[in-house]
């Protein structure tokens, strides 16, 4: 239930309600719905290594496939999206300090996680109809850094210390 609360919520970002209701979810859920989606996202690939006649486990029994497609791809696959979105949310405290907001960097990973949900769903389709290259993928970091700075314009911007008291 929270992974489908997740999914409605994330389609709706950069909206400021999707953006509250997003920040209630714990991050242990917001990781397992990217494994998830990263999953969704190898499906396309999974099938081209399942139906392909020759090349790298053309020739395994569908077990070993899953472990190969498993250690190969998918495992490859969700090291890298997890340190580009830790990328991201690092250069998004950047951003949000410079637009002197109060977001720190959990908030920013979690949210730029939630981001990647339109274009990752976009992918797989076009997937699965039409071969596409994964370097469209890049394409899709841009989207994740726009909506993140309309998500980080969303929280308040810090108050302005005063007078002599620093703590």
């Amino acid at each position: 239930m929270i992974f489908l609360q997740a999914f409605s919520e994330s389609i709706k970002l950069p909206s400021k309600q999707a953006v509250f209701k997003l920040n209630r979810i714990g991050m242990d859920s917001t990781v397992v719905y990217m494994f998830i989606l990263l999953f969704l996202v190898s499906i396309p690939s999974l099938i081209d290594r399942a139906a392909a006649s020759n090349g790298p486990g053309a020739d395994m029994n569908l077990f070993f496939l899953l472990v190969y497609f498993f250690i190969f791809y998918y495992l490859p696959l969700t090291i890298f999206v997890f340190v580009v979105l830790s990328a991201v949310a690092y250069v998004g405290t950047w951003i949000s300090q410079l637009l002197h907001r109060k977001v720190r960097f959990a908030l920013l990973w979690k949210m730029s996680a939630y981001t990647t949900t339109i274009p990752f769903i976009i992918y797989t389709v076009w997937a699965i109809v039409m071969p596409i290259d994964d370097n469209w993928l890049w394409l899709f970091l841009g989207y994740t850094f726009i909506l993140l700075i309309k998500i980080i314009t969303i929280y308040p911007k810090r108050k302005k210390r005063t007078g002599g008291d620093h703590h």
